[in-house]
Formats: structure tokens, C-alpha cells, sequence
């Protein structure tokens, strides 16, 4: 599977994020018109990871959020009670989406090896398509309170241990040798980071999404099966 069948099958768009954002959260939203709300929340998290990344989430104000999008304050907060519940909201949307989508890719197949090829692509795919939430995911991890810090966390070693346990059901069928399986996970956890953390990087080189895929899974499988 390459990058460009991924998009075609998952087709995940700014409006179908918005969308399911919505389904899942309308009980708190005070705006119960579908169509006026997924447009105004893709104005806000358009708004809110431009300025994020301009200035950083902890200096933005719901003021400095209203006026990049043109709401008004008060119709921002029948969304949001507070920019830490739109922080940790958008933190919590994120997770759900990888895991929801990996687990879909990665049921299916039959072997460590093929779960472990899948995982890295999928991974890499979701943060090409996903790649201003995933930075902001994990730039502004730092400003969440210490509850919710500890969520996002969890839920970033939670992918982690969809690694190791591909790693463990290797070993036990030998697939791959003897290496430390949480280890292996970190590691390979932070090659995948590396893609949508240093993108420029990747495109001052003329690197694709799917170049990238090949060449990590190339490493990882040969360290995993180097005695």
C-alpha cells in the first residue's frame, strides 16, 4: 500500500475530522445545527494550529482565537468552555483517530511481519495526512494540566505497545530475534515522530512519505531479525 491508495481509502479531510469531532462531542456543544457547527470547528482548529504554531498555544488567548476566525468570543465558548478544554479536546480527537484507524489496518493481517509493516506505514500515513495536529499533539503536550498530561501520556505509550506486542508475537514465532521489545518500540516509536517533527527537513530532500516508509521498515526489519 502506498500513500496515495491510503488517502483514496481513509479520505480523512479537514470536514471529516470536524465531523466526527462533533458526533462525538454534541452533548457539550450548545450549537445543535450539524452544518453550522462542523464549519465553525474547522475554523477554530484551523485557528487554533495556525496560531499555535506561530506563537504557541499557551500564549493564545480565546480572544486571539475569536479574532483569527471571525466569531465572536461568546459564540467560541458554545463550543469550548475554556482553551484548556479545546487543548485537550483536540489531543483526545487526535488519539482516537490513530487508534480507531490502526487497529482497522492491523487486525487483519496474519503475521508479526505484515502487522509491523502495516503499523509503520499507517503511522506515517495518518501524520502525512495528519501532520499539523500530530506537531501540535506533541508540542503542546508541555501545556496541559498535570491530569491531562498524564492522559496524553498514556495514550502516546498506548501506540508504543501496539509496537511491542507486534515485537513480543514476533519473537514467540520467530520471526524476529531476541531484542528487547520495549526498547525496539521507543525506538522505532521515535523514528516515526521524526517524519512530522522535522518535515522540512524530509522536503529540502525531496523525501517522500513513502520513501520514508521503505527506508524505516528496511532498518527496523533488519535490526529485528539481526541476531
Amino acid at each position: 500500500m502506498k500513500y496515495a491508495e491510503f488517502q483514496k481509502q481513509i479520505k480523512i479531510t479537514r470536514k471529516s475530522i470536524c465531523k466526527e469531532f462533533y458526533k462525538q462531542n454534541q452533548d457539550s456543544i450548545r450549537i445543535k445545527k450539524e452544518e453550522t457547527v462542523i464549519r465553525n470547528l474547522e475554523k477554530i482548529f484551523n485557528a487554533a494550529l495556525k496560531i499555535s504554531n506561530a506563537k504557541g498555544f499557551q500564549a493564545m488567548s480565546m480572544r486571539d482565537l475569536s479574532n483569527e476566525m471571525g466569531l465572536s468570543t461568546g459564540a467560541l465558548y458554545a463550543y469550548f468552555s475554556s482553551k484548556e478544554d479545546l487543548l485537550n479536546k483536540m489531543q483526545e480527537h487526535r488519539h482516537n483517530i490513530v487508534m480507531h484507524i490502526i487497529d482497522k489496518y492491523i487486525s487483519p493481517e496474519k503475521n508479526a511481519y505484515q502487522k509491523l509493516d502495516m503499523m509503520i506505514k499507517v503511522h506515517l500515513y495518518l501524520s502525512e495526512a495528519m501532520q499539523p495536529w500530530f506537531y501540535f499533539s506533541y508540542m503542546e503536550t508541555k501545556n496541559m494540566s498535570k491530569s491531562q498530561r498524564e492522559k496524553t501520556v498514556a495514550a502516546s505509550f498506548a501506540i508504543e505497545k501496539v509496537i511491542t506486542d507486534i515485537i513480543k508475537q514476533g519473537q514467540e514465532k520467530r520471526c524476529f530475534n531476541k531484542h528487547d521489545p520495549d526498547m525496539s518500540a521507543s525506538i522505532i516509536k521515535a523514528m516515526l515522530q521524526d517524519w512530522y517533527l522535522k518535515r522540512k527537513k524530509y522536503a529540502t530532500r525531496n523525501i517522500s512519505v513513502d520513501d520514508y516508509a521503505e527506508f524505516i521498515k528496511m532498518v527496523i526489519m533488519a535490526f529485528l531479525n539481526n541476531p
